[in-house]
């Protein structure tokens, strides 16, 4: 079953090159598959430019999916990693 959760981006710069390239090193280490959405577009979280493409501001809430056999503790992962990094 697959795992989500929403995170409203607080960094002044939303998700630039620096989180986004954090971010895909966190979910780049996770063993599900991760995808971001904002509004229609869901992108895949282990891959720079498409979580670029999203041009997330500052305040705008992401939503994470989570899907496969270590989702639970992967989604535990990239909540803790949104809190201090995002």
């Amino acid at each position: 079953m697959m795992q989500t959760f929403q995170y409203k981006v607080r960094d002044e710069d939303g998700l630039h090159a620096r989180p986004a390239g954090l971010l895909v090193k966190c979910t780049q280490s996770c063993g599900s598959d991760v995808r971001i959405s904002l509004g229609e577009k869901k992108m895949d979280a282990k891959k720079l430019f498409a979580i670029m493409s999203l041009c997330v501001q500052q305040n705008d809430t992401v939503t994470f999916h989570i899907e496969g056999k270590d989702e639970q503790s992967d989604c535990a992962k990239l909540k803790e990693f949104c809190q201090k990094n995002l």
